[in-house]
């Protein structure tokens, strides 16, 4: 899926001869697959398992569309209530790790239209993102060019992958060749699981350690219960922090009580945004009333903010934990600060967007 459809060219020219059998070509293009090509997408699938003469249907979408939503079109429900679940069951997702130029793409500025590729002038994904969530989301993770690197930049690589998705089998292919059982037919999709699979949900929740030590790969979680200062936060992001390869969590900024910040960092860029609110500025009537819903929110509940915390993961390669806790902890409150209360915290200057329903713009990591 495409704006020029390259690979439906090269299969007509190259002796396949589609045109003397009943199959047909599909070309889908101008669009991205979880928007603009929902309904084509919906429409094609269905009338190809109809036609019952296939067992299984590979669908190979640009390599800029991001895998959630590909996914939750085969959960889509269409207004006359039918869905793709009704006549395909969904397999496994895979995503293909460019071996030979992950570190550098990891390490990158470049957004998506610095190398052409965007899904339109409002696209202002970076690499980075876009290669982190189809690595957070795979069932199975195929490292390529494997023959072109060394084993110890396979290695790394490798372990990179396990830490920001420690659930994803890995397979290596050389020249393009696997097994094909490797990817098809595996059975592994699973909404929830997938939706729990990255390294950072893992270790926010189970304290899950990495598997990658070997080549010095890590995670930690970084929990503290006193407000960032503003302007130290923001001098937080500019400084290096070292060994960090991949951050998320949550913060708590002072001067913003009632609401809690989203923080999602990989490679060179981070964004911080408006993540929610905390349970604590939510009234008491208004909290949900189940019990696992009740117990989740009293896990994180202390006396006298509630909920109210910094949390987050982070992914790296030779982290001083330490080091690192030294550095996140010089930019909350001091115990002083933070003895002055809410009403002193509201003043302090704030050099952050106001957040509502848009994020905040991208802050780039020094």
């Amino acid at each position: 899926m495409s704006e020029v459809n390259i690979d439906a060219a090269l299969v007509r020219d190259g002796g396949a001869e589609l045109s003397r059998t009943d199959e047909r070509l599909v070309e889908m293009s101008n669009g991205c697959i979880c928007c603009t090509l929902r309904e084509d997408l919906l429409a094609e699938v269905r009338r190809l398992a109809a036609e019952g003469r296939f067992d299984y249907l590979l669908i190979e979408s640009t390599g800029i569309s991001e895998p959630m939503p590909v996914a939750a079109t085969f959960d889509f429900i269409e207004e006359n209530g039918a869905s793709l679940r009704d006549v395909t069951r969904l397999d496994t997702m895979v995503t293909v790790v460019d071996a030979l130029n992950f570190h550098k793409d990891y390490a990158s500025y470049d957004r998506l239209a610095d190398r052409g590729e965007t899904l339109g002038e409002e696209d202002a994904r970076s690499i980075v993102d876009l290669l982190v969530d189809q690595v957070e989301f795979a069932d199975v993770i195929v490292l390529s060019k494997t023959d072109l690197v060394s084993e110890t930049v396979v290695g790394e690589v490798e372990a990179v992958c396990r830490a920001l998705n420690p659930l994803a089998r890995m397979v290596r292919a050389v020249k393009g060749a696997l097994p094909l059982k490797e990817i098809l037919a595996t059975g592994l999709f699973d909404m929830a699981r997938a939706s729990s699979a990255p390294g950072w949900r893992q270790a926010m929740e189970f304290g899950a350690p990495s598997e990658s030590e070997e080549y010095g790969v890590s995670t930690f979680v970084y929990r503290a219960r006193r407000p960032f200062h503003p302007e130290r936060l923001k001098a937080l992001f500019e400084q290096e922090w070292p060994g960090v390869w991949r951050s998320k969590g949550f913060l708590w900024l002072a001067t913003r009580m009632s609401k809690a910040g989203a923080w999602s960092q990989a490679g060179a860029a981070m964004t911080f945004e408006w993540g929610g609110y905390w349970w604590a500025a939510i009234p008491p009537e208004r909290r949900p009333t189940d019990e696992e819903s009740r117990q989740a929110i009293s896990q994180h509940w202390r006396a006298p903010y509630g909920d109210r915390r910094q949390e987050l993961v982070l992914i790296g390669k030779d982290m001083d934990e330490a080091a690192l806790t030294a550095l996140f902890d010089a930019a909350l409150l001091t115990p002083e600060e933070t003895r002055r209360g809410p009403a002193w915290w509201r003043r302090l200057p704030d050099p952050f967007p106001e957040w509502g329903a848009a994020p905040t713009p991208e802050v780039a990591l020094a």
